[in-house]
């Protein structure tokens, strides 16, 4: 079975992504900030994380950097998730190693068509 990792500082958020992904098919853990994400993808890196992007301790970015920087960083596709609509904001996501990115607030269609766009289902 897929795993998925759901990054984000919102209970509320991390619930709902983990119930549109587990519907996906997909064996799904949580953090509520990037340092513990690490420590989690550094225990065992998932196949999926959906990773908010404004959030305490590490950001989304500087967590997009560091487990892309990991041996095994580069397995995870990385949707990116934000408030955040302008170009630059998501420019910058895409060249820090992001596979894609989606607004919030979104619901499952938006994440089924993502993760079919990258390749996940």
């Amino acid at each position: 079975m897929k795993t998925c990792l759901v990054i984000d500082d919102s209970r509320v958020v991390r619930k709902v992504a983990r119930r549109i992904v587990e519907d996906l098919g997909f064996e799904c853990s949580e953090a509520e900030d990037g340092q513990k994400a690490f420590e989690a993808c550094k225990a065992s890196m998932p196949d999926a994380i959906i990773l908010d992007w404004n959030m305490p301790i590490m950001s989304g970015i500087e967590f997009l950097e560091v487990v892309r920087e990991m041996d095994d960083g580069a397995k995870p596709k990385i949707l990116l998730c934000t408030t955040e609509n302008d170009f630059t904001h998501i420019q910058r996501a895409i060249d820090a190693g992001a596979n894609e990115y989606i607004m919030k607030p979104f619901d499952n269609e938006i994440l089924e068509s993502k993760f079919n766009q990258i390749g996940l289902l």
